[in-house]
């Protein structure tokens, strides 16, 4: 892409096409868009070299965090791209670039917080990579690694349960580990991230399906549909209803009647 215009975006606007890509599960749109992130930082932070090199004040471009977040958001963004098409060393490679930002110059406390948190995410996102890969060996240590970090406690479910079901492992010791955690603090699972607690939700009532724990399942469905429903995603919530059909005939009555109340509902919403 020409310089030219590369200097008539802004990386914020170019955040947001990401996100919204990304909301879609377009992966080839948020690869292409990823690389437009990196090339529209780069030339920033050239033109800023240069400037700093002839001894010129900078150019002032305002953007809503420091540069050094561009540049880590898009190699993450690339790397997931990466990791939902299969392509594991691709993903590997931008996990070690984001990983590794504190080569840019003059960063600030801000800045260093940033690379600090790319740092936090390339370790979990290594975990995630080589468990969805099938590395079952590293289960123990990435359900230690979130002991340690309950933030990331319901991310973590989500690649261990998502991984459970393609690789028809049973987790129930690991799963009992995270329900055992919230009962002796007496805390929830709960997360801003609706988008983060559907995919846990539907996963999970796969994993109870494949389990053969049809009522569980059913729970899980109902909170993954509500979730989709919340997050206005339609295709979200036309495969939680698929799901919950197969699953009907061994539904009990109070949770069909669940099922039907939220329905009646949807119905009188677009009425």
């Amino acid at each position: 892409m020409r310089k030219s215009i590369l200097k008539s975006l802004k990386p914020d606007i170019i955040v947001e096409m990401l996100e919204m890509a990304l909301a879609f599960e377009n992966w080839n749109k948020v690869m292409e868009r990823a690389d437009m992130l990196y090339q529209c930082v780069q030339s920033i932070h050239e033109e800023r070299e240069e400037y700093r090199s002839k001894g010129l004040p900078l150019a002032y471009i305002h953007t809503e965090r420091p540069l050094v977040y561009y540049y880590g958001f898009s190699h993450l963004m690339r790397g997931m791209a990466h990791r939902k098409m299969g392509q594991v060393d691709q993903a590997r490679a931008c996990i070690d670039q984001y990983a590794d930002l504190g080569w840019m110059e003059d960063l600030d406390e801000v800045g260093m917080q940033v690379v600090q948190e790319f740092r936090h995410k390339a370790q979990v996102n290594r975990y995630a990579l080589e468990i969805e890969a099938g590395q079952v060996q590293l289960l123990e240590e990435f359900v230690n690694f979130l002991l340690e970090h309950p933030e990331e406690w319901l991310v973590g479910l989500k690649v261990i349960t998502e991984a459970a079901v393609r690789h028809r492992w049973q987790i129930d010791r690991f799963l009992h580990v995270f329900e055992d955690q919230m009962l002796g603090d007496g805390t929830e699972m709960n997360s801003s991230n609706n988008d983060d607690m559907y995919h846990y939700c539907y996963q999970r009532a796969l994993y109870e399906q494949w389990m053969g724990r049809p009522q569980e399942a059913v729970e899980f469905i109902l909170q993954a549909i509500r979730l989709a429903h919340k997050l206005g995603m339609d295709r979200y919530v036309i495969r939680c209803i698929a799901l919950l059909e197969s699953l009907r005939g061994e539904a009990t009555a109070e949770q069909l009647g669940r099922y039907r109340a939220f329905m009646k509902g949807i119905g009188q919403e677009r009425i």
